[in-house]
């Protein structure tokens, strides 16, 4: 099967708040410096905006599902995604509720990606869910988000989820809900993300990789009806006028924010380097099937705003033929 992917490149932008790197006192993210940053990510001619999850993280953290219902009142443009949401931490019930409104306070502009996670096994010890069960949960989950997602009462009978009858209104904006992309690199993901999902949401991989993954992911929509299919990939992403001063500032950024030596996978898996570095690296991953590319610009936060103006001003010109398509 050839999964039905868009042909126009489309450019995101990941995290609103994020604490400096040289931060000591307290974390205070303001109002002002998120409709700051939504505003300029939107003038500066980005597609989207795109937030991840964790409960429990070696970094400060917000909830990417209240963040983004904030940062929809900056935009009436950008397209809002949660890359990924961690939903088997969560009761689908409440969470189904949640996603609803937020795709009604986007007006219909949110895409909802979800994974597992599993990187930091604290997060499922505290929400009482126990991590060998994630995959499962979450399968069961995206069936029982569509059915209480149709407007009409809705049952659903599984392992971890059940109920009859359940009304839930209003019914998300987008008919029959928000696209839900899966995130995650396994073959269960994988198959998962063939079987259930709207879309595909990477991190961490080349494009070889990407290409091999969008092929068991095929393999296992075989016989679906789909008529569009997602496609996404985060990248972590500096800019600088070399390629070592571009890995060694993305390799401390990310060595902090993951507390782990991260060099070597920044190496291989970051957009690094000159303006004309990143924008290949993007379009090797174009050329495999990612359709939406959001750049993770990592390194102090007090320069991310520079990052972004330079991304639009030297970046952007040199993909212009993908974002025409």
């Amino acid at each position: 099967m050839v999964l039905p992917l868009d042909a126009k490149l489309l450019l995101g932008v990941s995290t609103i708040h994020r604490q400096g790197d040289g931060d000591t006192g307290p974390w205070l993210p303001r109002i002002d410096d998120l409709c700051r940053f939504v505003e300029l990510v939107d003038h500066s001619g980005f597609d989207s905006i795109w937030l991840g999850d964790h409960i429990s993280f070696p970094i400060p953290f917000l909830d990417p599902l209240l963040v983004l219902a904030q940062a929809a009142v900056a935009s009436r443009r950008l397209t809002f995604g949660t890359g990924v949401y961690l939903l088997p931490l969560r009761h689908v019930g409440p969470v189904a509720k949640q996603v609803a409104t937020l795709d009604h306070l986007t007006e219909g502009r949110l895409i909802f990606g979800v994974g597992v996670g599993g990187e930091f096994a604290k997060e499922y010890e505290v929400s009482g869910v126990p991590i060998a069960e994630r995959g499962a949960r979450l399968g069961e989950q995206i069936e029982a988000l569509r059915a209480l997602w149709t407007g009409q009462p809705a049952s659903y009978a599984g392992r971890f989820y059940a109920f009859r009858d359940v009304p839930m209104l209003p019914a998300p904006r987008q008919p029959g809900g928000p696209p839900i992309w899966i995130g995650g690199r396994s073959d269960a993901a994988l198959r998962r993300a063939g079987r259930l999902a709207d879309g595909y949401y990477s991190y961490v991989v080349t494009p070889e990789m990407f290409e091999a993954a969008l092929a068991k992911i095929a393999a296992a929509a075989l016989g679906r009806p789909l008529r569009r299919f997602g496609t996404g990939h985060l990248l972590f992403t500096r800019i600088e006028d070399s390629y070592e001063e571009a890995l060694d500032v993305a390799a401390q950024s990310l060595g902090k924010r993951y507390a782990m030596d991260f060099r070597k996978a920044a190496a291989r898996y970051a957009g690094l380097g000159r303006p004309a570095d990143v924008a290949a690296k993007i379009r090797a991953f174009h050329a495999v099937g990612v359709r939406h590319l959001v750049v993770d610009l990592v390194g102090p936060y007090e320069r991310r705003q520079q990052q972004i103006e330079r991304f639009a001003a030297e970046v952007m010109p040199l993909l212009h033929d993908l974002r025409s398509a």
